[in-house]
């Protein structure tokens, strides 16, 4: 599966969650995301453009690997997997022992609204600020899925460039 997404930092939460009602789209959930991060022992994920990851969130536990990024028009695309794990603390437990590292721990609030298969998040990141995500999970069709999420950004509002970079290179960027 290839999830292809665009973020956009957004100053004003509540502007987007108008227009998102405006379209009778209601918000499906919210939770509280922990996501801890890992290198490999044998490569440097930074280098590779991977992520390894294991999140804690209201509904479990959950470990998700990457791939590299690919720019796709004004989005970018990446295989995904996860597979959701009984206890987040056993796998890093098992991760650790296997000589991954910790690579630094993102927290935040995301909320969700679904509009048929496309995703809106909208999310307040810990020490980065308030975003939005457009993201449609595809098997092949990642152009057309950009195009849409292109189209939906305007219909939302969005404006700005889209940012590229992973929450997670965010905030290492901003330890450096």
């Amino acid at each position: 599966m290839l999830e292809v997404e665009a973020k956009f930092a957004i100053p004003d939460l509540e502007k987007v969650r108008a227009r998102l009602n405006k379209k009778i789209v209601r918000m499906t959930r919210r939770q509280q995301e922990r996501d801890v991060y890992y290198n490999a022992p044998h490569r440097d994920f930074g280098e590779t453009d991977e992520a390894l990851r294991v999140r804690y969130d209201d509904t479990g536990f959950t470990v998700t690997y990457k791939g590299p990024k690919v720019r796709v028009g004004s989005a970018k695309a990446r295989e995904e997997f996860n597979l959701a794990v009984a206890s987040g603390e056993t796998l890093e437990t098992i991760l650790s022992r296997l000589g991954f590292r910790r690579a630094a721990t993102v927290s935040k609030v995301r909320e969700f609204y679904e509009m048929g298969d496309v995703t809106v998040t909208l999310d307040d990141v810990e020490g980065l600020g308030t975003f939005i995500e457009i993201e449609i999970l595809t098997e092949d069709d990642r152009e057309d899925a950009a195009d849409r999420i292109g189209v939906i950004g305007k219909e939302l509002g969005v404006d700005g460039p889209p940012i590229y970079t992973s929450y997670l290179e965010m905030l290492l960027s901003t330890q450096r």
